[in-house]
């Protein structure tokens, strides 16, 4: 009863339009006054799930995207891509799924890249005649990269839902992201032959010098964040605190695109985010505790491995139910809410948890791009004008390559497990 409760009453608040953490928080105080507990839990299991030091991380990474980008880290990276593949045909492309990566790398949040990305490259490809729903998928697409590759706010949930290490998951992350993005670049290229699309030049030796420079300090941050995480110099979030010290002083005194008067809206356009991001945390913590309260995720995990036997089969079905749950669910409270069901379904399987949290990752990464609730796709659409049903079309060739490597990621734990601290 208590679980009919909780997702029948989340579902009802959903089709009412309630924006999701106040669903799952209306949902599951429900649940607290048909179970009779004190109504003093709800309050203080909503506190106690935000009071975490590792989830610190998050405003801090949220504060340094925000930094670079209002510091004008998009034009440079942009101009660094169009550089390296600007005598590639369709090369426009190339800098979109170029500049996917390496943003990605810098801002952890795939729907913040996918509005950068937008609205600069989906006008520059319009005048080239680039077909309108190949460039806005290849948008949406590789903007929602930020989802994968460190430092992702989705790994940063993860890690600390299911006690992982966050350094290496983040670690994990690259090879993935970046074969994906090579995967879009390659499906451009062909798509570029086909349609005739043009070069934009090839550049000199100094000019791409002059990008690199020019970009490199952008390119520090995933390093500064990896590295220092890897080596022991600071947890994940010291180092959210350093890059937004990094960004702050990046964005001021070498790119200059900002000065102190614009640090108050800066700080409040993360604040905003982050907000956003702990009310989900807060609701879905409570929602969790009492399915767990409930012994549900014990009773799923059960019923799965009651299926069959079969590994291969188990974890198709893991990818199956997490694909479905993405296209309804964001990526936060699609984590938080999964993670206690699927997680000890995932280690009886003898899946490590940083494999596991990459195929999380990966599969929540398609719901951004799918419909109903699929946010980049929604906002690509929005900035390129392509109806959302066309643009869903141009899309399937890019599921197709990000599906081809989360079977990768399933079934090739070497893939991934090359990272993990011994």
């Amino acid at each position: 009863m208590i679980a009919l409760l909780l997702f029948g009453g989340f579902a009802l608040f959903l089709v009412l339009g309630v924006p999701v953490a106040f669903g799952i928080a209306l949902a599951s105080l429900g649940a607290i006054v048909y179970q009779g507990y004190p109504m003093a839990l709800f309050g203080q299991r909503l506190f106690t799930s935000v009071d975490s030091f590792p989830l610190m991380a998050i405003p801090l990474f949220m504060l340094a995207g925000s930094l670079m980008g209002h510091g004008g880290i998009t034009r440079r990276i942009i101009n660094l891509a169009l550089a390296l593949v600007g005598n590639i045909r369709g090369s426009l492309a190339h800098v979109v799924a170029t500049s996917g990566v390496i943003m990605g790398g810098v801002s952890g949040s795939g729907v913040a890249d996918v509005a950068a990305l937008g609205s600069v490259m989906i006008p520059e490809m319009k005048k080239r005649n680039y077909d309108a729903g190949f460039s806005a998928a290849l948008v949406a697409s590789s903007g929602s990269l930020a989802l994968i590759l460190p430092p992702s706010i989705a790994i940063i949930i993860y890690g600390v839902s299911n006690q992982a290490s966050i350094g290496d998951l983040f670690l994990a992350a690259i090879a993935p992201g970046i074969v994906i993005g090579l995967g879009f670049a390659l499906y451009s290229y062909f798509f570029a032959l086909r349609h005739g699309y043009p070069t934009e030049g090839r550049v000199s030796g100094a000019e791409k010098w002059r990008r690199f420079k020019e970009a490199s300090w952008a390119l520090m941050m995933p390093v500064i964040i990896i590295g220092g995480i890897r080596m022991g110099v600071f947890t994940p979030t010291e180092g959210g605190a350093v890059v937004a010290v990094y960004a702050f002083l990046v964005g001021l005194f070498v790119y200059k695109e900002f000065t102190l008067a614009d640090i108050p809206k800066i700080c409040m356009e993360a604040a905003i985010a982050t907000a956003v991001i702990a009310a989900i945390i807060a609701a879905t913590s409570l929602f969790g505790w009492l399915l767990t309260n409930a012994r549900l995720p014990q009773t799923i995990a059960g019923a799965i491995l009651g299926l069959t036997e079969n590994k291969i089969l188990l974890l198709l079905l893991i990818n199956v139910m997490l694909l479905i749950v993405g296209m309804f669910l964001d990526s936060g409270p699609a984590i938080l809410l999964m993670t206690p069901i699927l997680g000890p379904v995932a280690a009886h399987l003898g899946v490590d948890p940083v494999q596991f949290g990459l195929i999380m990752v990966i599969n929540l990464t398609i719901g951004l791009l799918t419909p109903p609730v699929g946010t980049a796709l929604y906002l690509a659409s929005s900035i390129s004008g392509v109806p959302v049903m066309k643009l869903s079309r141009a899309m399937l060739p890019f599921i197709a390559i990000m599906l081809a490597t989360l079977a990768l990621v399933t079934y090739v734990p070497g893939f991934t497990s090359w990272a993990i601290s011994k």
